[in-house]
């Protein structure tokens, strides 16, 4: 399938995703822009402390960077390296579970 070290930026960016805050996160960023943690914190249901945990997780796996901005604020931004590999790694699985699926369902017809 894939070599480790791709699958382990997938297990980081799946583990990321597996939060409905950091999704919203990333989803506010997506279309917003580079936000701080402020920022994401008026717009979204979550406090700014657990913004900034969240973005933490985020930026261990990658899927975001911190950008030091005027007086001293911290903005982030989408990184989408990680995400395509995680994409690279789904369709490699898809791609596994083609073959035997067509089969199976020749079987049953």
């Amino acid at each position: 399938m894939a070599d480790q070290a791709s699958e382990a930026v997938a297990e980081a960016v799946f583990t990321a995703l597996a939060d409905p805050n950091r999704r919203a996160i990333l989803a506010a960023l997506a279309a917003g822009g580079p936000a701080t943690a402020t920022d994401l914190a008026a717009t979204l249901p979550i406090t700014r402390q657990g913004i900034a945990k969240h973005l933490a997780l985020l930026a261990d796996a990658g899927l975001v960077a911190a950008e030091r901005g005027e007086r001293r604020r911290i903005r982030y931004h989408l990184q989408s390296g990680p995400m395509r590999v995680a994409q690279q790694f789904l369709a490699a699985l898809a791609r596994d579970w083609d073959g035997p699926l067509a089969a199976l369902r020749t079987h049953l017809d």
